[in-house]
């Protein structure tokens, strides 16, 4: 079963084609700067391209894929009905998703009315379902929630210290984030060790540019760092993580902001940018710095590592007990110093880090000392395959195991 993946943005799509059967990417690419000049990639095992094209809305962009796929030299299709399934990745399903779905109109008003909880995503990522149904109206399509692994959490971990009312009215509650990558890795690390899912407790570190923190206990995530929005918990590239709500009023009253303008600091000019004075918020570039004695680029790192080793903490007691911790994404992937400093303060724990496993580079390595009494683990992330993955099982359910 051929599978198109699709991750649609505001200005960007990024896609792959995946035989499900094999798990092989046959093709992977990007259409960015849509509507503004256009660039698109394209990259098979043959056949690697970069090269401007014009593409003024996405459904130009989709088209310019479609067209490279069948092309007679660079394609790796004869013709549009060899996928079997167009898989999307769509961020927010509220409270009404809790697994991938068939997309129906119904899904698509159901999305829409979640808007208002993901307004940089959603719409975007609706945009791109939209250019596809046009171009490929006979073809399945699968949503893939960003938000539905995580929606095992219990009121206890989901609700704010607000009034319920709220919930009730709005639905303000915490939802969590990076739920396709948390499945991924959570599933891969059991594997990886000879376990089942359903037997370990395992707390995922997905650390990039935006970060957030799992606690997946026997297979279900119970809690997760990020919130009503990706802005809490950890702090990020240039997203603030946890603050105190009344340092906001004070801000606002101090410096005269409205509250467009509080929130454009917070996601856009605070996390490691803002500490380290602006200087980056590319964890490459502060290590680079701090070597260089950069103490404000120092502070960042050190902040990062700190805010990752208490929820760290926080979750293996809250699922009394941890058997896997894993790093991913990438920061956890790339950079073995923030987690050799992440791990300095788990020793609680009985966590020991081989100092040459940490430097090495792999799909999946572990990297604790065999006396360690939790595994540490880093692991690639692949969100793409396990999008292909829910959306060929969406599909066999649909044709009858088929």
């Amino acid at each position: 079963m051929k599978i198109l993946v699709i991750n649609s943005g505001s200005s960007s799509l990024k896609f792959q084609v995946i035989d499900s059967d094999t798990e092989q990417v046959l093709v992977k690419g990007l259409c960015e700067r849509i509507g503004i000049d256009g660039v698109f990639t394209y990259k098979t095992d043959k056949v690697s391209i970069k090269e401007p094209v014009a593409m003024e809305n996405h459904t130009q962009a989709v088209n310019t894929l479609l067209e490279a796929l069948v092309d007679q030299e660079k394609g790796i299709i004869h013709d549009f009905s060899q996928i079997d399934v167009i898989g999307h990745r769509l961020v927010h399903g509220g409270e009404k998703f809790t697994g991938s779905v068939v997309v129906t109109d119904e899904v698509i008003q159901a999305m829409t009315e979640c808007n208002d909880l993901a307004p940089l995503h959603n719409p975007a990522n609706l945009v791109g379902v939209d250019a596809c149904r046009k171009l490929m109206p006979d073809t399945l399509m699968v949503g893939v929630f960003d938000t539905a692994f995580n929606q095992t959490m219990e009121p206890k971990a989901y609700l704010y210290g607000l009034p319920y009312r709220y919930y009730e009215k709005y639905k303000i509650r915490r939802y969590g984030f990076h739920g396709i990558s948390h499945k991924y890795v959570s599933q891969r690390a059991a594997e990886f060790m000879g376990r089942d899912p359903g037997e370990v407790k395992t707390i995922v570190c997905h650390l990039g540019n935006g970060a957030s923190i799992s606690a997946v206990k026997y297979g279900k995530v119970i809690d997760n760092s990020m919130g009503f929005t990706p802005l809490e918990g950890l702090v990020m590239g240039t997203r603030c993580g946890d603050v105190d709500p009344g340092a906001l009023e004070f801000l606002a009253k101090k410096e005269n902001l409205d509250f467009p303008q509080i929130m454009a600091i917070l996601n856009q000019e605070s996390g490691v940018l803002g500490i380290s004075k602006n200087f980056s918020s590319d964890f490459r570039e502060l290590k680079d710095a701090e070597i260089k004695y950069n103490e404000k680029a120092a502070l960042a790192r050190e902040i990062f590592a700190y805010k990752v080793a208490k929820y760290v903490g926080s979750y293996a007691a809250a699922m009394n007990g941890v058997d896997n911790i894993v790093f991913t994404a990438g920061v956890g992937e790339n950079d073995s110093d923030i987690r050799q400093e992440i791990c300095n303060y788990l020793e609680f724990l009985g966590i020991t880090i081989d100092e040459l496993k940490n430097r090495e580079q792999g799909e999946a390595v572990k990297i604790s000392e065999g006396t360690s009494k939790v595994n540490v683990l880093v692991i690639r992330t692949n969100e793409e395959l396990e999008i292909a993955r829910e959306a060929a099982e969406v599909a066999r359910g649909v044709r009858g195991g088929v």
